[in-house]
């Protein structure tokens, strides 16, 4: 047996990959990103997670992980640190006009959400949760950006940097949310994708000093709520204005105070504990506004790049699944990826989970959308189902869409 003969033998018996491992970069480190890299990483790929911030991301508003992405984060090891930071919410409650009670109802009677199983979570918990698992085994670079993606040449991407390093990388795959600029690099302006639902918000904490303990209580006139969100006994609650509004106003999403401006006209008259509410948001400096809109794409790659988690479909927080959908839509790209070429992965990868993801994007049109009314007579009918829903248990099962996808097994690279 020559030399050559025996190292490829030792390197088979270690289970060392003989050829070169692929490498790919990813935008964004948010929870699509991370997922992903963790997933592809045990897949044998080398890894590259490239994020605008200069560090993960704390804090944030609570977010659900439900269904099938429960079962993402058992396999990734990460569920018992999650069940820790759990949110034990243990009632909404609904207000009329004047702060009067329509209807206190179990939260999962409205979510889907299946208690003692699904979980509730800071965004921050989530996020640090999921760069521990891969932060030693996986390149990150913090405080950067893709400047430009060239596919030109043939052999892969051709990646420039904002600061100013150019890497080439068999793929790229945009986990650069919503308004994600690699979508933009890649298909074109968003707008052609974007599917705005009629409402925008703004969310920000605030002290609370209104006795709230790990529950939600929500104010309604008809095209206008405020939401009160106390995840425990906190001496903050986080703060919710939305309302409707025909067209996406443009004009203010880069500019914050154009922001506090618009939500404190549309809530000028407000009562209840709005104009507080408003006080507070103008000094908040943790302001978050966006619009309620979907991403509908009609694929997600082009060549040698990919789009995952809301880059590429966005199911609004009108369903509660967008994070769910980046994390079993990270798992079922790397899965996708792990014996196939880029071609042939992408197009596994679509085909695998477009249909749960349209599943969880059409629960908008499925009644997630009438907690928000917009007229009157809308108001009144969904005053009547809440009070109806008030008298019944919650379900043991949760919704369909949220476990429609099964997971293929995992088969991770040693």
């Amino acid at each position: 047996m020559t030399p050559t003969d025996q190292l490829r033998d030792t390197r088979q018996l270690r289970g060392i990959r003989s050829t070169p491992r692929r490498k790919v970069l990813i935008s964004g480190a948010g929870i699509a990103g991370p997922a992903l890299a963790f997933w592809l990483n045990r897949h044998g790929f080398a890894v590259t997670v490239v994020e605008r911030a200069s560090a993960p991301r704390s804090g944030g508003y609570p977010i659900d992980v439900r269904g099938t992405a429960l079962e993402v984060v058992r396999r990734m090891g990460i569920l018992p640190r999650l069940r820790e930071a759990h949110i034990d919410l243990r009632r909404l409650t609904f207000l009329d006009g004047d702060g009067g009670e329509v209807a206190s109802l179990d939260p999962h009677t409205v979510t889907g959400g299946v208690a003692g199983e699904d979980l509730e979570v800071p965004r921050g918990d989530l996020t640090e949760a999921l760069h521990a698992a891969v932060r030693d085994d996986v390149e990150f670079l913090f405080d950067d950006s893709i400047d430009t993606l060239d596919q030109s040449g043939g052999h892969g991407v051709d990646v420039t940097f904002r600061g100013g390093g150019m890497r080439t990388f068999d793929m790229v795959v945009g986990a650069d949310g919503l308004h994600s600029r690699t979508r933009e690099a890649l298909f074109g302006p968003e707008e052609q994708f974007h599917r705005y639902l009629g409402y925008c918000f703004a969310g920000f904490t605030m002290r609370n000093t209104f006795g709230l303990s790990h529950e939600t209580v929500l104010w309604n006139t008809p095209g206008r709520a405020a939401a009160l969100y106390a995840a425990g006994d906190d001496d903050q609650v986080h703060a919710f204005l939305s309302f409707a509004r025909p067209q996406p106003p443009f004009d203010a999403f880069r500019n914050p105070e154009a922001q506090r401006d618009l939500v404190a006209a549309v809530f000028a008259d407000a009562g209840w504990e709005v104009p507080g509410m408003v006080a507070a948001l103008r000094d908040a400096d943790d302001l978050f506004f966006d619009v309620v809109s979907q991403i509908r794409m009609p694929r997600w790659s082009s060549g040698r790049v990919a789009l995952v988690g809301d880059a590429a479909y966005a199911p609004s927080f009108l369903t509660g699944q967008g994070s769910s959908l980046a994390l079993v839509g990270s798992y079922m790209l790397a899965a996708s990826l792990a014996d196939r070429d880029h071609t042939a992965g992408f197009a596994a990868y679509e085909d695998s989970t477009r249909g749960f993801v349209t599943v969880n994007q059409d629960q908008v049109g499925k009644g997630d959308a009438t907690l928000f009314p917009t007229t009157a007579r809308a108001l009144e009918q969904r005053n009547a189902m809440l009070r109806q829903l008030s008298t019944m248990p919650p379900s043991a099962a949760g919704r369909p869409a949220h476990s429609a996808l099964t997971l293929p097994e995992s088969m991770p690279v040693t």
